[in-house]
């Protein structure tokens, strides 16, 4: 371990029989944290070339279970977010996807800091549950063709043990740990293709367009070298996506939007993202064709069917997707208005986050437990002109002193102009 900690430090490249000799011997507990620590920030300083990451990444993939898909009939697709506030992507994109006979196999998260996760805005119906088995999981994507499960602790052991340690050593953000930890995850997922969606700005983990670019290259090259397709769509999170932040609020706008009536970025987000699964999956012959396709799926109702019909196979009820009345509703509110005539210039989507968390919607630890009925509606986004006294955002929460603290921090995440201000440009690119 010595000689692989000297070599990097030097800039020199690793071996596979090298990277796999660490990855395997820190997963046994032969290699101390110690150790696996200088390495961790000699490849911070001196990098990984393209073939190192996508070894790290088999390596860190086969350390533990690798999800054997294969009796899940057609070509199996999934979709990862590197997070950001607001994103109730997975709750519109799955079932609009698998409403026209693509199955859907994912594995999800629960939200951590001021992102939220998939998981529990789904745990928003009352009986749902992702605590299902792999062949309960292959089942349903077989019958219903959507199925999302919460990520086993034998998938890719390497990625947890190695994540916790860059947490503690500051060793973070690093484009190659990045990429081979998210795409070791996805490809012990045991998907056939995967469309990724990297967020770019302040409510993300990249926060400007060309790092974001750089982790999307990497993780599409890492995809490439393991043989699945993979795409990569760059999105923008310099403000929360669509209106709604908070787990069963995201989930109402996200039925709205299967009716046709959503937030516009939202729709647009999920299309662009749908058309690549559908024509990776050989549904269409273009991603044009692929979009009318999602796009009629929307208007007959297809899509809100079929997510009636996933939360009704894992515990929820069918009834409360056409009617969101029994999702949890908090029971006070809180107007931020605007003290002037103005037009918004800017959200810090991050600082949104926060005031989602101070109400009791987000975790700061891992055994917090989250109000699944609060969150904030942003009723004013960038470039849209308030009148003095109207309405720019609603809290919802259920304690008067986190309602005034959050509405406080509210106030910070947003400038406001009293020129007109451009609305920012939603898809900032596609790597493929």
């Amino acid at each position: 371990m010595v000689d692989l900690i000297r070599k990097k430090r030097d800039g020199q490249k690793l071996s596979k029989e090298e990277i796999d000799f660490f990855i395997n011997g820190y997963v046994k507990g032969e290699i101390p944290d110690y150790q696996v620590s200088a390495l961790m920030m000699a490849i911070f300083f001196k990098g990984m070339d393209d073939e190192e990451t996508g070894q790290l990444t088999q390596a860190m993939l086969h350390s533990g279970e690798v999800l054997d898909l294969s009796a899940i009939k057609g070509f199996k697709v999934d979709k990862h977010s590197t997070g950001g506030v607001g994103d109730k992507t997975s709750l519109v994109l799955a079932p609009m996807v698998a409403s026209l006979g693509v199955p859907v196999a994912k594995m999800s998260g629960r939200g951590l800091g001021h992102t939220g996760g998939t998981i529990d805005k789904l745990e928003s119906f009352p009986g749902f549950s992702t605590a299902i088995t792999n062949e309960q999981f292959i089942h349903n994507v077989n019958t219903v063709g959507i199925s999302i499960m919460g990520q086993t602790k034998d998938l890719a052991p390497a990625d947890k043990l190695l994540y916790a340690l860059r947490d503690v050593t500051a060793t973070v953000d690093n484009m190659s740990l990045i990429a081979s930890s998210i795409m070791s995850k996805k490809l012990a997922a045991g998907a056939d293709g995967i469309v990724l969606d990297v967020k770019s700005g302040s409510g993300a983990f990249m926060k400007n367009d060309k790092d974001a670019f750089e982790l999307a290259e990497k993780m599409v090259a890492i995809g490439k070298h393991a043989g699945v397709k993979t795409m990569a769509v760059v999105s923008d999170m310099d403000q929360p996506l669509g209106r709604a932040v908070g787990n069963a609020m995201e989930v109402k706008e996200a039925i709205d939007t299967l009716n046709g009536k959503g937030p516009e970025d939202l729709r647009e987000l999920c299309l662009t993202l749908g058309s690549h699964m559908v024509t990776f999956a050989g549904k269409a012959s273009s991603t044009e064709e692929a979009r009318k396709m999602l796009e009629e799926n929307l208007s007959n109702n297809k899509a809100l069917d079929k997510l009636a019909d996933f939360i009704g196979a894992q515990g929820g009820k069918r009834e409360d997707v056409y009617d969101p009345s029994n999702l949890p509703k908090a029971s006070k509110t809180l107007e931020f208005t605007a003290d002037k005539d103005c037009y918004v210039s800017s959200i810090m989507s991050e600082e949104v986050g926060i005031s989602s968390l101070l109400l009791g919607g987000g975790r700061r630890s891992k055994e917090d437990i989250i109000d699944l009925s609060v969150g904030i509606y942003l009723s004013k986004k960038v470039g849209e002109k308030c009148s003095k006294g109207e309405t720019v955002a609603t809290l919802y929460g259920n304690d008067d002193a986190k309602l005034s603290d959050a509405l406080e921090r509210l106030k910070g995440a947003y400038t406001f102009s009293d020129q007109e201000v451009s609305k920012n440009r939603l898809i900032k690119g596609i790597v493929e």
